[in-house]
């Protein structure tokens, strides 16, 4: 199990595994050839899914973002990462604010009620944490036309995430498109890859089919991509992150890649460390610049 404390020791060995499997995602076949830095920033910008350090407090997440070099999170309402009432909320805010972090995406959440008052407190909890983009995990599509109203009444954007063959309503980010399709544009797609894959999608496609209604997406990684079991560190699986990452540089896409590393809950911090090394390493094999924390423009949202 995972002490309470990030111990430096553990951290120092696993970053000196994250930079090996850096220059791996730079030079591998599957990452394509390394090109000379421009020093131009990423224009991919890397977050964290809170979901990760779902066995941890809201004290140790801080901490182990720190460590990583991350100033973006993407807030699920787990242990005490953002609660939902109020005054839980505010205190949360308060202490991601004084550390240097921001909460740039709520998530996910569920609808599963098709009533105003259920739904409009869900909006009301994203308005409070200041984000623009709610990631819904399970809307049925029947309450669409009532979140598409809020939608317009908060300009809160509603990104439905996929969640593979199991997920009768949403198993690929094509569902989601397709049911959005003649619906306000705020209306779209939370891409998590590995589900999506599994479903049988071509991710750098749909990310392109997507365009603007790609509004946050999950990181992960698969060992068999039709294996839900087979979950690895980002890099020691079989996702094209290279291609991933070229077609979000395609479209333009404005939101975050948010590691959702959802294995070995007790002990995330090797594989979270070693995910992010990889994906800075194949986008310093890309050409960019990849520092660290990045400040986030407003407009980006």
């Amino acid at each position: 199990m995972m002490n309470a404390a990030i111990s430096r020791r553990g951290f120092l060995k696993s970053g000196a595994l994250a930079a090996g499997c850096a220059m791996a995602g730079a030079a591998a076949p599957a990452a394509a050839e390394a090109v000379p830095e421009t020093g131009r920033p990423s224009p991919v910008r890397l977050g964290l899914a809170s979901y990760t350090f779902r066995n941890f407090t809201r004290a140790q997440t801080i901490g182990a973002m720190q460590q990583l070099g991350l100033s973006d999170i993407n807030c699920k309402d787990a242990k005490d990462h953002l609660p939902m009432d109020e005054a839980g909320e505010a205190t949360a805010l308060a202490d991601y604010a004084a550390n240097g972090i921001r909460v740039h995406a709520v998530g996910t959440v569920s609808f599963t009620k098709d009533e105003d008052d259920d739904i409009r407190a869900k909006f009301e909890y994203a308005k409070r944490a200041g984000v623009k983009v709610i990631v819904a995990g399970d809307p049925a599509p029947t309450t669409l036309p009532r979140l598409e109203r809020f939608v317009k009444e908060y300009d809160i954007r509603i990104a439905i995430h996929n969640h593979g063959p199991e997920d009768k309503i949403w198993p690929s980010p094509y569902d989601v498109l397709k049911a959005v399709a003649n619906m306000d544009p705020r209306l779209g797609c939370c891409i998590d890859i590995g589900h999506a894959c599994r479903a049988g999608t071509n991710v750098p496609q749909a990310i392109r089919d997507a365009g603007p209604r790609l509004f946050n997406m999950h990181a992960k990684d698969l060992a068999d991509l039709s294996n839900k079991d087979s979950q690895v560190a980002v890099g020691r699986g079989l996702m094209p992150m290279r291609a991933i990452f070229e077609s979000l540089i395609a479209i333009n896409y404005p939101g975050f890649v948010d590691l959702e590393y959802e294995i070995h809950g007790d002990d995330p911090m090797p594989g979270v460390i070693e995910s992010f090394g990889f994906m800075r390493g194949v986008l310093r094999g890309m050409g960019y610049l990849y520092a660290g924390s990045q400040q986030v423009s407003e407009s980006a949202g």
